[in-house]
């Protein structure tokens, strides 16, 4: 059973199962930050750019726990897709403001 995640973080699960990159998008703030393995991607260009390459490879994350933990929404699971080692386990610590993710970063 999938854990209930709050609306903006569920959007983005759900759109990405989809492989839909603009529903993937939506639920980011305009001056949202990704942070990505330690990559950090400012701005909707930015962002857009990280997403198509996770669509690309047609990543798709499976949360399987969350936890909140310093403000932020913490969401793990494993991502399956093209991609070498897959399945990979992934954190998703998201930071959310006024029904929008703020800030997410993505660490294996």
């Amino acid at each position: 059973m999938a854990p209930t995640l709050p609306k903006p973080i569920n959007d983005y699960v759900e759109a990405n199962a989809r492989l839909d990159l603009d529903g993937m998008l939506k639920p980011f703030s305009v001056d949202a930050l990704v942070l990505d393995n330690g990559h950090r991607y400012d701005g909707p260009a930015e962002r857009r750019k990280l997403l198509e390459e996770a669509v690309a490879v047609k990543a798709i994350f499976t949360p399987d726990t969350v936890r909140h933990e310093d403000g932020q929404v913490v969401v793990e699971g494993p991502a399956h897709g093209d991609f070498k080692g897959s399945p990979i386990r992934f954190t998703y610590r998201f930071t959310l403001e006024q029904d929008a993710i703020k800030a997410l970063e993505i660490t294996a």
